[in-house]
């Protein structure tokens, strides 16, 4: 073994010995301890694109809760807790999961009139945490203009 092989050697041997077990087994999650409760932040859909192309854009932000696309039990005992989202629309016996954490909720060809949305935090296995309605009014819109 030449001087400088067995000098970057030690080198390793050493760095390996004195670098801390956690460093080496590091996760960006963490078991959940006394940490805070979740909350969801919901706003009015913005109201450009609703009064001009009937869209409901609804802002939303989370507290202590991520919004990723992982499901599943052993998803549900990480620090900050994560899951996704549940959105139903005016009481209708359907929803859907929203997993992608972009901070808005995006509604289209709604019918003119009041409607309602229910957005609420869901574990990964889908237990809910808490939730948000939005009311709101779509307008006609005169579709010779576009």
């Amino acid at each position: 073994m030449t001087t400088i092989t067995r000098t970057l050697a030690t080198a390793a041997l050493l760095l390996a010995a004195v670098t801390p077990i956690q460093a080496q087994t590091a996760t960006q999650f963490l078991p959940i301890k006394n940490e805070p409760a979740p909350k969801l932040v919901v706003d009015q859909p913005l109201a450009g694109p609703l009064a001009s192309r009937a869209v409901a854009i609804i802002p939303y932000r989370t507290e202590n809760f991520r919004i990723l696309p992982i499901f599943g039990a052993s998803a549900s005992d990480v620090s900050p807790r994560a899951g996704h989202l549940h959105v139903s629309i005016d009481d209708l016996p359907w929803r859907w999961a929203d997993a992608g954490g972009t901070g808005a909720i995006v509604v289209t060809a709604l019918p003119p009139g009041e409607h309602k949305v229910l957005i609420e935090m869901a574990t990964p296995e889908h237990e809910v945490l808490g939730g948000k309605v939005v009311k709101f009014s779509v307008p006609a819109i005169d579709s010779t203009q576009h």
